[in-house]
C-alpha cells in the first residue's frame, strides 16, 4: 500500500481556503492512506471558547467530514484527519477516519496539551483501531504520543498502522517516535504542520514541522522539512507489523508481564 501525509500551514479560521488547499495537493496523488494535521482545516491557536464553538463541528454531519468523505470515495483513499469537534455544549479535538465508502470513525485525543485543556473536554472514546480493506489503523493525536501508554495501548489492539495527526510545537517527537514504533513493532505516519501561529500577545506558536513516516524497525522512511509544505508518500506491508519475534525466543508481546508492572 502506499501511505502519506500532507505538511503544509493552514490559515487560522479559514476553513474554505485550507480545504481547497488540500483538494489541490492531492488532485494528482496516488496514495492508499493519508494522513493530515491536527484542527488542519481551523488552525491551532484559538483564544476564546466562541472561536472553538464557531470554527467545531459535529461528527458526522459537518462540512470537513463531508468534504473528506467525498475526497475518499473519489479517490479510493483512507484520510485520517484531525479537527475540533462539537459535541452538545462539549468540545472535543478529535480526528476522524474516512475511507471509500464514507465516514467510519472518530477518535477523541486523550491527553490535552498546553491551553487545549481551556476550551476542550479530555477524550472519552478511548484509543481506537479499525480492520480496513489495507490494515489495521489506529489513530493518536499530537500531544499522546508523549505517553508511551498510547502506542502500546493501540498496538496492543492490534494496530499496524498509527496515524498521528500532529500541532508539534516540542522538538522531541521527531527524534522519539523511531523508539516508539520500535517497541511495538507498527508504522507511524506523523501528519505536523508547519508555519506560526502568533494570535496572543506574547505567545507564539512555531511548528516544527518534520512530518515522517516510521517503519515497525524504527527506520525513518521519509521526514520532511521544517518549513516547507510537502506531499510525501511511502510504500509500507502492513503485515511487516504483525510479527513481533526479535528471535526464536523472543516475542515482544508474548514476553509482557503485566502483574509485573502493577504499582
Amino acid at each position: 500500500m502506499k501511505a502519506g501525509f500532507y505538511q503544509f500551514n493552514p490559515a487560522f479560521g479559514k476553513k474554505e481556503e485550507n480545504l481547497g488547499k488540500l483538494l489541490l495537493a492531492v488532485r494528482d496523488a496516488d496514495m492508499d492512506l493519508l494522513v493530515l494535521p491536527e484542527f488542519f482545516a481551523t488552525g491551532y491557536q484559538f483564544i476564546s471558547q466562541d472561536e472553538v464553538a464557531e470554527l467545531s463541528e459535529q461528527i458526522p454531519d459537518g462540512e470537513t467530514i463531508e468534504v473528506l468523505a467525498d475526497l475518499s470515495r473519489q479517490k479510493n483513499l483512507y484520510i485520517v484527519a484531525g479537527l475540533p469537534e462539537k459535541d452538545g455544549e462539549r468540545f472535543f479535538n478529535s480526528a476522524i477516519l474516512t475511507g471509500p465508502h464514507g465516514f467510519i470513525g472518530t477518535y477523541r485525543k486523550t491527553h490535552l496539551f498546553f491551553e487545549e485543556k481551556l476550551y476542550f473536554s479530555p477524550g472519552d472514546s478511548g484509543f481506537k483501531v479499525w480492520d480496513t480493506e489495507l490494515g489495521r489503523i489506529g489513530v493518536m493525536i499530537c500531544f499522546d504520543w508523549f505517553f508511551p501508554e498510547s502506542m502500546r495501548a493501540l498496538a496492543l489492539k492490534g494496530a499496524d498502522i498509527i496515524a498521528h495527526p500532529s500541532n508539534l510545537v516540542l522538538p522531541w517527537c521527531p527524534r522519539a517516535m523511531p523508539v516508539r514504533c520500535l517497541e511495538n513493532r507498527v508504522f507511524a505516519i506523523t501528519a505536523n504542520r508547519t508555519g506560526v501561529e502568533s494570535r496572543k500577545d506574547g505567545q507564539a506558536l512555531r511548528f516544527i514541522g518534520q512530518s515522517q513516516i516510521t517503519s515497525p524497525t524504527g527506520d525513518i522512511l521519509i521526514r520532511a522539512t521544517e518549513n516547507d509544505e510537502e506531499l510525501s508518500v511511502a510504500e509500507l506491508d502492513p503485515l511487516a507489523a504483525r510479527n513481533k519475534s526479535l528471535n526464536a525466543l523472543n516475542d515482544l508481546f508474548k514476553d509482557r508481564r503485566p502483574e509485573m508492572y502493577n504499582i
